[in-house]
């Protein structure tokens, strides 16, 4: 392990702790982190889902589905004092990627959560702690409750109207029964797959409004799995193709990764969109 993992490893095992220590006592309340990420939902880091024209969408579901671009300026501190900033960025990602409250809070809403956490950490509250949890703890879950159901629903919705634009605009498109969307680009002349086989492939996956969620294309290499251990759009889809061959797969999110997403990259209820070629199955 180079120097870059062993700090890596570190800030995670500290990140680990403090996770655990904020678990505990929040458990003693049935405030635990478990239930609150129960409630949240996953930011695709970012997804445009929702038009600025959709007035009555609330705007933290706006801002839910909305990428944030981060600029690459110069750090915030000087090299003495970056590494503590370091472990601020890590506790926050360690924190976001369980709970994701950027996605269901407003800024204002943020920085209280974050005035919460700081008098805690230093121990400045002017309130216990415990009585804070007991008193508010079921308030907090039921906010995340609701503002989770409706930014679920609403990306199903778009997800729905994603794919209905892409039929009308692929002839070539067919909607599979259990609701792939497959469109072939290249039709292949080599072995088709099936789930017990591994397949070698090059992919580009996007969310409906483009963004580039995850792409062998873009890594420049190929990458090889078990056809069974993947998502159903991907068994389902890849099973249609033969080597060789290179379509258009468009994933509703019950084939995809349904309610709950993937961590900060496909948010829950996405429809997915991917470019696949078969290059090899074994």
């Amino acid at each position: 392990i180079n120097k870059t993992h062993s700090s890596a490893i570190c800030l995670c095992q500290l990140a680990v702790v403090v996770v655990i220590c904020l678990c505990l006592s929040l458990d003693k309340m049935r405030v635990t982190m478990a239930s609150v990420a129960a409630f949240a939902v996953s930011s695709m880091g970012a997804v445009t889902a929702f038009t600025a024209s959709r007035s009555a969408i609330p705007k933290f579901a706006a801002r839910a589905i909305t990428a944030r671009h981060m600029s690459t300026g110069p750090m915030p501190f000087d090299d003495e004092k970056m590494p503590f900033y370091a472990l601020g960025v890590n506790l926050a990602k360690q924190m976001g990627g369980q709970t994701n409250f950027k996605t269901l809070l407003e800024d204002e809403e943020l920085e209280i959560v974050l005035q919460g956490f700081g008098e805690t950490l230093k121990g400045t509250s002017v309130q216990e702690p415990q009585v804070v949890l007991s008193t508010f703890g079921p308030a907090l879950n039921k906010i995340l409750a609701d503002r989770s159901e409706k930014i679920v629903d609403r990306v199903k919705k778009d997800g729905e109207e994603y794919i209905a634009n892409f039929l009308e605009c692929n002839d070539d498109a067919v909607k599979t029964d259990s609701g792939l969307i497959y469109c072939p680009m290249k039709e292949g002349d080599g072995k088709q797959p099936e789930l017990s086989n591994t397949v070698e492939v090059h992919y580009h996956g996007t969310l409906t409004d483009g963004t580039v969620f995850d792409s062998s294309v873009d890594r420049g290499q190929t990458i090889s799995f078990p056809l069974g251990a993947v998502i159903k759009g991907w068994q389902e889809g890849l099973a249609l193709m033969k080597e060789g061959g290179k379509a258009t797969l468009v994933i509703p999110s019950d084939l995809g990764y349904g309610d709950n997403g993937s961590g900060d990259a496909i948010p829950p209820g996405a429809t997915l969109k991917f470019e696949v070629e078969l290059f090899k199955v074994t």
